[in-house]
């Protein structure tokens, strides 16, 4: 890990919209682990580190838990070290299984996407309601 290439929690609260209080916790998960540690304990993220955790965040509203993310994580590190491996990757085994879980989360996400897309219309549809109260 170079040093020029990683930054520290507060930088990556900011750039991520997190908490530092929820990096920690997703660090003490294993959900997200930091890649690095300073000499004095700090946490410091690469960009790689920070992609997994926009990702998070983005599967956040539509409601997965902490243990069906680090699920996703999981199975997305398979395929991609699959992916970088090539025929000297995983067992196939392991690669179906990260496929299906991968392909039962779109279907979840999809799912709780059309939920969301209606809440979001019944929102929309009551905020008219309201300004027309206001005419």
């Amino acid at each position: 890990m170079s040093e020029g290439a990683v930054r520290k929690v507060g930088e990556v609260a900011e750039a991520t919209g997190l908490s530092i209080r929820t990096l920690r916790h997703y660090d003490e998960l294993g959900l997200v682990v930091p890649s690095g540690h300073t000499a004095g304990g700090f946490r410091l993220y690469t960009d790689e580190d920070v992609e997994r955790l926009l990702l998070v965040r983005r599967m956040k509203p539509l409601g997965f838990s902490l243990e069906r993310m680090k699920e996703f994580l999981q199975a997305t590190d398979v395929l991609a070290a699959d992916r970088r491996a090539g025929e000297a990757g995983p067992g196939r085994g392991g690669i179906d299984a990260a496929r299906a879980t991968v392909e039962e989360i779109r279907a979840e996400a999809e799912a709780r996407y059309r939920d969301l897309q209606v809440q979001l219309d019944y929102a929309t549809e009551f905020l008219h309601l309201v300004r027309q109260q206001l005419d």
